[in-house]
Order: C-alpha cells, then structure tokens, then sequence
C-alpha cells in the first residue's frame, strides 16, 4: 500500500519550487536506483547525465519546448543511449560478469558467442532502438523510486536531442540524448498538484486469463 500511495501522490510537476534542492544523499540513491534498473540481457546501453547547473538549465529551457521545468527544476536528468554497441561491448559485459560472480567459461561462452553473434549482424539504427527502450525502463524505474522518496519529477519526451547533444557534448562521449526528467520539490502554486488523477478503472486498464 506504501507504493500505491506513493504512485497517488506522484505527478508530471508542471511547476518547481526554485529554492528546494535534492540533497546529495537522496541523489545518489537516484543514481543507484538507475544502475539497478532492469535492462535487456543486463547489458546497460544506456547512461544517466546530472545537471544541477542552473544556467545550463537555463540555456536548455529553449530546446526544451519552453518548459519551464527544466531551469525550475532542483537538477535534470538526462537519459541517454550508448552509441557504437558492438562486439566489443559484449565481451566487456560477460568480463565483467566474470569478475564478480566468477562464472566457469563452460557455461558463459554459449551465451557470450549467441549474444556476440547477434549484436554483430544488427544495424545501427536497430541497436539504438533497442537501447532507447531500455532508458524508458530506467525512466520508470525512476518515477517510482522519486515517488517512494517524495521527490517530485517530471518525465519528458518533449526536447529537442538533437540541441540537447550538442549543448551537453553527449557525441563526444559516445551517447545520445532520448529523454529528460527534471526533479525537484512542487512549488505551492501549481494548481495541478491538487487534481485527481485521471485514470481508467483497474478492470479497464488490466486482463486475467
């Protein structure tokens, strides 16, 4: 019941409150919660970003549909995808697999050969579509921990990548840009956090077989 009050609770915050901050503490079980974030295979093609500079904030607010959000905001978090997925970084995964659970190679190396295999023969464009559905996950791994820890956010689609990457200088370290989530502390005066929720009903949203 502790999650489904959390889950009530939360909403797309339409407003901030500029002089509330995220303290470290709360932040870096942000950042564990995204490492823990359940992805395809456990690969992790997908990298978290921190902005807590406000004039950066600022400056993104254009590319950002107008949104005010993203300069109110304690910090924006940005989700990217790892570009250039290869061969190569399969074989960093199962050596890191190697390290920490110390798993025989006779068991491994068939998983390691088929996942190495297929990451080769697909393209580009495939690759990152796949990773941009893991941030999503992460995203709503996200969501649901901020609620748990009273930490207002909102999730955005709304954004210009394309700006977005170059003003962060995500092509250079190998990523791109798919979603934004500012987080902070609803200000007093956004009248949406007082609406209730808009929802289908239980038996309408969910099937049993």
């Amino acid at each position: 019941m502790k999650i489904i009050k959390a889950l009530k609770w939360r909403y797309a915050t339409k407003k901030f409150d500029n002089d509330k901050f995220v303290s470290k503490k709360k932040l870096n079980r942000l950042k564990k919660a995204f490492n823990l974030t359940a992805t395809s295979y456990g690969l992790q093609p997908i990298k978290l970003m921190v902005i807590k500079d406000k004039e950066l904030q600022q400056n993104l607010v254009q590319h950002s549909m107008n949104q005010q959000q993203v300069a109110q905001a304690s910090h924006v978090l940005i989700f990217c995808i790892e570009i250039g997925i290869d061969e190569n970084y399969v074989t960093e995964y199962f050596d890191r697999v190697r390290a920490i659970r110390n798993t025989p190679d006779e068991i491994l190396k068939p998983f390691e050969d088929y996942l190495t295999d297929d990451i080769g023969k697909r393209s580009q464009d495939f690759l990152e579509e796949w990773a941009t559905k893991q941030a999503y996950l992460a995203m709503g791994n996200l969501l649901t921990v901020c609620a748990l820890e009273k930490i207002d956010a909102c999730p955005m689609e709304g954004f210009d990548p394309l700006a977005y990457d170059k003003i962060l200088g995500l092509p250079e370290k190998g990523l791109k840009s798919v979603l934004a989530m500012p987080v902070g502390y609803r200000a007093k005066d956004d009248i949406q956090a007082g609406f209730k929720k808009v929802r289908k009903t239980v038996a309408e949203s969910t099937l049993e077989l």
